[in-house]
C-alpha cells in the first residue's frame, strides 16, 4: 500500500488515465484466454528479471541459460569426474560435423526435387477436389491404379523407401525383381513387415511360417543372408516376438536398396513406365504457381451468387482470360 500511495504522488496529474488503461488492459486480460495469459505472464516476468532484477536476484544473462540447480562448487573434482570429462570430450572430437554449406546445398536439392510435387506449391491437377467437388484427383491417385500419373512414377525415383510406400511402385518392383531371380527378397521383407505390424496373437504362427518358407535349410523360397545374421536370427527363433526378425529384414532392405533398386530405376520396366504414365492436362504454366488460382477448377457452390447466376471468371492474374 505504501507503494501505491507513492506512485499514487508521483503521477498525480495524469491518475485518470493510468486508471482508464488500467481497467482497459484488465478487461482484455480477461477475454484472452488461458494460453495467452500464460505467455504474456512469462513475458513479462522475463522482462523485469532481464532488465530489472530485483536486489539480490543473480543477473539471468551473467549466468547464462544453462544455470539449472548444478553448483559448480558443489561438483568433487575427483578422478572419476576428469575421466568423465575426458571421454565427453574424446566423443566430441569425434563426432561427424556437417559444414553448413553442405547442409544448405542438400535443402536446396530436396526442395527443388519435391517442389512440383507439392500441391501447395505447385497446384493440384486436374482440379482440387477441396474447391471443385471434383474427385478426380483421388481417383487418379487411389493406392491401386491400372495407370499411375507422372508424377507418382517419378517419386519412386527419389528413394527406396518411396517407391515401397507405394502399392503401385511395390507391384512393379516385384515383377522386376522376379525377372531378376531375386523375388523372394521382397517377399521375406513384407513377411516381415506383416509381422511387425500383425496381431499378437499371430506371431508365433507368423515367424514360423517366414522360417519355413525363407530361413530353413533347403527353403523353397530360401534368402541368401550373412552367417553372423542369420545365427542371431535362428538363436531369436527360440522366444519368437515381432521384432526377432529384424536383422535379417535390415540386411535384405539393404541389399535391395543398394543393388536391385538401382537397376530398376534403369531397367525398361521403370522407363516404359514414365512413358505410359497419365500426364493431367494443364492450360498455362505461371512463374509464381503458388499465387495462382486453381487450374482447371468449376467454381465452388460456396462462391456461386445468392442470386443463383455464377460468379464471374477472371484469369489469375486478375483480369479477363483471352481467347
Amino acid at each position: 500500500m505504501e507503494h501505491y500511495t507513492l506512485l499514487h504522488k508521483k503521477i498525480n496529474h495524469a491518475w485518470d488515465l493510468v486508471l482508464m488503461q488500467a481497467r482497459e488492459q484488465l478487461r482484455a486480460a480477461k477475454q484472452r484466454r488461458k494460453g495467452d495469459r500464460l505467455v504474456i505472464s512469462c513475458q513479462e516476468q522475463t522482462y523485469w528479471l532481464v532488465n530489472k532484477p530485483p536486489p539480490g536476484a543473480p543477473n539471468v544473462l551473467e549466468q547464462g541459460p544453462e544455470r539449472g540447480s548444478d553448483n559448480p562448487s558443489q561438483v568433487q573434482m575427483s578422478s572419476d569426474f576428469y575421466k568423465c570429462e575426458i571421454e565427453c570430450f574424446r566423443k566430441a572430437l569425434s563426432r561427424n560435423r556437417v559444414k553448413s554449406s553442405v547442409c544448405l546445398e542438400a535443402y536446396l536439392k530436396f526442395s527443388s526435387q519435391h517442389g512440383p510435387h507439392d500441391p501447395i506449391l505447385s497446384g493440384c491437377l486436374p482440379s482440387n477436389p477441396w474447391i471443385t467437388d471434383d474427385v478426380t484427383y483421388w481417383v487418379m491417385n487411389a493406392p491401386n491404379v491400372a495407370a499411375p500419373t507422372k508424377l507418382r512414377v517419378e517419386r519412386w525415383s527419389f528413394s527406396f523407401r518411396e517407391l515401397l510406400d507405394d502399392p503401385v511402385g511395390r507391384i512393379h518392383f516385384m515383377d522386376f525383381l522376379q525377372k531378376e531371380f531375386s523375388a523372394e527378397n521382397l517377399s521375406f521383407w513384407e513377411a516381415c513387415e506383416e509381422l511387425r505390424f500383425g496381431g499378437q496373437a499371430q506371431v508365433p504362427t507368423l515367424v514360423d511360417s517366414v522360417y519355413q518358407q525363407f530361413l530353413a535349410p533347403g527353403a523353397a523360397r530360401w534368402i541368401n543372408i550373412d552367417s553372423r545374421t542369420m545365427e542371431w536370427t535362428l538363436e531369436g527363433l527360440r522366444q519368437p516376438h515381432r521384432y526377432v526378425l529384424d536383422a535379417a529384414q535390415l540386411h535384405i532392405y539393404m541389399l535391395m536398396k543398394k543393388d536391385s533398386y538401382p537397376r530398376f530405376l534403369k531397367s525398361d520396366i521403370y522407363r516404359g513406365l514414365l512413358e505410359e504414365a497419365v500426364i493431367p492436362l494443364e492450360t498455362k504454366r505461371w512463374p509464381f504457381p503458388f499465387l495462382r488460382k486453381p487450374l482447371h477448377s468449376s467454381p465452388s457452390p460456396a462462391l456461386q451468387s445468392t442470386s443463383g447466376e455464377p460468379a464471374a471468371t477472371s484469369s489469375p492474374a486478375g483480369g479477363n482470360e483471352e481467347d
